[in-house]
């Protein structure tokens, strides 16, 4: 527990600031788990709509600071490929 004024302040900081980064982070998860699921079922329609939504999600995780701005390049990456896998070449 903390004794000094400034470390009590320090504490209340972190808390809030564990608990955004927590609720940035879970809303990321839950929309790379939408295009996934939207990819084991199959659906390409449904994967681009998750994707457009995901994408914006990813980069802006990144630029709070939650994760590194590399790592939302790569989730970006990986799953734009994974949906563009699904479509047949032309």
């Amino acid at each position: 527990m903390a004794n000094h004024k400034s470390a009590e302040k320090r504490d209340r900081q972190s808390k809030m600031r564990r608990l955004r980064n927590r609720m940035n982070k879970s809303a990321m998860k839950t929309a790379i788990r939408q295009v996934e699921e939207a990819l084991v079922a199959g659906s390409e329609d449904a994967a681009k709509a998750a994707l457009t939504v995901a994408i914006p999600l990813i980069y802006k995780t990144a630029a709070k600071g939650t994760i590194h701005k590399n790592t939302a390049s790569r989730k970006v990456s990986r799953l734009t490929l994974r949906v563009n896998k699904m479509q047949p070449l032309a």
